[in-house]
């Protein structure tokens, strides 16, 4: 799974490659290091059918029935201190980490995100995953080549309202994740169980925006063929770093 990118490219080299006419935060600098919940810029169309380009936090809702648990486990805690508390109300206030890779398309819960109004493409210029293979966790870095063109993410958004932090409460916001798929080299070496799914063609950007229904775009959740994506260094470190969760 894939907790950490960066996207170093200009917001208007991203809007001019993608096509998109509206950007509605076009100062942000260069992200050395996006974590999840933290905001990245996505590409979507917008309802005027328009390409826009907006900032969403990275971390797609968690499927309801992962959140009931833990509100179980809290629930638990208050029945063994005989403390009151209402259902509903501790069901609503659980945090929500979000997830941030989606895998299995085929479960309910994500396909609700996966026709046309809701997939977006996300720009990376180097993405990174811990060896797991090695088991010493360390975060490799990669991209198309050297110099880190862009290229994209083949992504899904959704509006979202939940708790992400207890000290932050309840918010509303714009949540989006990406499709992964099974690793192949390089990243294979070092991480066995998924990789992005990159999308570098432009046809390939147009059909996932398109009007198109999910069967006719899912082919597109594949790996890049072996030997397209080479090994780099990675950016200056960032700030801090997060953990996130795949299904």
């Amino acid at each position: 799974m894939c907790n950490l990118y960066a996207m170093m490219r200009s917001r208007a080299e991203v809007a001019s490659l993608a096509g998109a006419m509206r950007d509605r935060n076009n100062n942000q600098p260069p992200q050395p290091g996006i974590y999840p919940d933290y905001p990245g810029p996505v590409v979507l169309r917008g309802d005027d059918g328009q390409l826009e380009m907006r900032d969403m936090r990275w971390g797609l809702p968690t499927p309801p029935k992962y959140i009931e648990k833990e509100a179980r486990k809290r629930e638990a805690k208050l029945l063994a201190k005989n403390k009151p508390f209402d259902w509903d109300d501790l069901l609503k206030m659980e945090p929500d980490k979000g997830i941030t890779n989606v895998r299995q398309t085929e479960i309910k819960h994500w396909q609700q995100w996966l026709g046309p109004k809701n997939r977006c493409l996300v720009p990376m210029t180097s993405f990174s995953e811990p060896d797991q293979v090695g088991g010493t966790l360390k975060p490799f870095w990669f991209a198309l080549s050297e110099d880190k063109p862009l290229a994209f993410f083949a992504g899904a958004w959704t509006p979202h309202a939940c708790v992400r932090k207890i000290k932050t409460g309840w918010e509303e916001f714009e949540a989006y994740g990406f499709m992964t798929t099974e690793a192949t080299e390089p990243v294979l070496t070092y991480h066995e169980k998924a990789q992005p799914v990159i999308l570098n063609a432009p046809e390939d950007w147009a059909l996932w925006l398109s009007d198109a229904p999910w069967p006719e775009v899912k082919h597109l959740q594949r790996p890049l063929p072996e030997g397209s994506l080479i090994v780099v260094p990675p950016e200056p470190k960032p700030e801090r770093a997060a953990e996130g969760l795949l299904l």
